[in-house]
């Protein structure tokens, strides 16, 4: 399904992609030493389907994995309004191909994705959205690798994304620019990480309902992080760990606007566990604080914190809970920023060999900078994959979402209610 809460989303997928793909790459690595590896248990979205999953094209030393996902969207309020709630379909067309290397030393992987809305009700509601990345690890020496990632995206502004207007014509649209380099050293119990993140923002200008231009300039922005951790592992099973990190975001200056540029610090203690195979997860706590440039905004400063945590009740069952808290970036006229605690809670079940149940509750509120805004939302889905065989299946999904927003300067509050069904085709 389409990311939701789309301006925060993008950072966080980047960064939390990014160690994803340095996993994924890594995973052809002997790992019978490494006291941080935590498998004994495997999730039900990780676990292999032989029967079921793509064989690919192999070409070399690369196998490739093309795919096409076909499919309809309806959605109860296709403008995120308070009032007035308009009904819509969409088709959705969304190709994807994903190259991967199965070479014996290093690994590189490269994808690129499209995504192609087109509205029966409304033409406003029409996009295409595309991304092309890749990741590549160098294996230096045993312990010592070295992960590089870079993407380019065209995407838009849903318009339930998290401090998005109401009053734009069409969905705003932006490009991302991104590149991560990361670091590791593993040497008995202790790891060592550096990760370094470069994101560049360029939003595009959009109407509003009568035509006036809506200027997004002062939006666009460069940010800069850095990240450094170290583990340090008690058994097999169970590693303390100390991170530190910093951001600049150093927004594009637009005059007759406010500065928005900031600098961030975050120091997280915490413990990375698993118990068996029945629960495994990371808990962490500390301090977060962004100082911003312009004196008319407070700093944000306070509580820091996030935790994930896996429970495996059955080989068959997995239920996630998450919790994190964070400095976002917001498109909101007259804010520089929001504080965000963000919960959630999934249960996915294998029902059959072939058919996967999943469902998901999340919370989260915002709480603005230089404003006198929160907004709270609940969002709750269901959708299920079936597979028929190894080159088709279907999907279906239906997602709630709830936002209220109080204050003296109170954004939209709005319900939506989607459902989505589609079929799959690899190979």
């Amino acid at each position: 399904m389409r990311r939701e809460i789309l301006l925060a989303g993008v950072a966080l997928t980047l960064f939390g992609a990014t160690d994803a793909s340095a996993q994924a790459l890594r995973s052809g690595q002997d790992a019978q030493i490494d006291l941080f590896v935590r498998n004994r248990a495997v999730a039900v979205r990780d676990r292999p389907q032989p029967a079921y999953d793509p064989l690919g094209i192999r070409a070399g030393g690369f196998t490739a994995f093309p795919r096409l996902q076909s499919g309809v969207v309806h959605d109860d309020n296709v403008f995120a309004a308070e009032d007035n709630r308009q009904p819509a379909t969409t088709l959705r067309l969304a190709p994807e191909v994903v190259v991967r290397s199965h070479w014996s030393r290093h690994a590189l992987e490269t994808r690129a994705r499209a995504e192609i809305d087109r509205n029966l009700d409304f033409d406003s509601e029409n996009t295409t959205d595309w991304s092309l990345g890749g990741a590549g690890r160098l294996d230096i020496v045993r312990g010592v690798d070295i992960t590089l990632a870079a993407d380019y995206a065209h995407d838009h502004e849903a318009r339930t994304a998290a401090g998005a207007g109401p009053v734009a014509r069409r969905p705003i649209t932006f490009d991302l620019a991104s590149a991560s380099l990361a670091a590791t050293r593993t040497r008995g119990r202790l790891r060592l990480r550096a990760d370094a993140a470069v994101l560049r923002y360029d939003y595009r200008d959009g109407p509003n309902d009568v035509g006036a231009v809506i200027e997004q300039d002062d939006r666009d922005r460069t940010i800069a992080r850095l990240t450094g951790r170290v583990d340090h592992a008690l058994s097999p099973a169970t590693a303390l760990f100390v991170q530190v990190a910093r951001d600049d975001r150093d927004y594009r200056i637009v005059s007759g606007s406010p500065e928005r540029s900031s600098s961030g610090h975050e120091a997280l203690a915490g413990v990375d566990f698993e118990l068996g195979a029945l629960i495994r997860g990371e808990v962490a706590a500390g301090y977060i604080r962004q100082d911003f440039k312009d004196t008319a905004y407070s700093d944000l400063d306070g509580f820091s914190g996030r935790a994930r945590l896996s429970w495996f009740p059955t080989q068959l069952t997995t239920l996630t809970a998450t919790a994190a808290r964070s400095v976002e970036d917001t498109g909101v006229i007259g804010s520089a920023g929001a504080l965000r605690t963000d919960v959630s809670i999934g249960v996915d079940h294998e029902l059959l060999r072939n058919l996967i149940l999943m469902t998901e509750a999340t919370w989260s509120e915002d709480d603005y900078n230089g404003l006198n805004r929160t907004d709270t939302r609940f969002a709750a889905s269901f959708s299920a994959v079936y597979r028929l065989s190894r080159r088709y299946g279907l999907t279906a999904g239906l997602a709630y979402l709830d936002q209220s927003s109080s204050g003296a300067s109170a954004g939209p509050s709005y319900r939506s209610t989607r459902l989505s069904v589609a079929v799959v085709s690899q190979f």
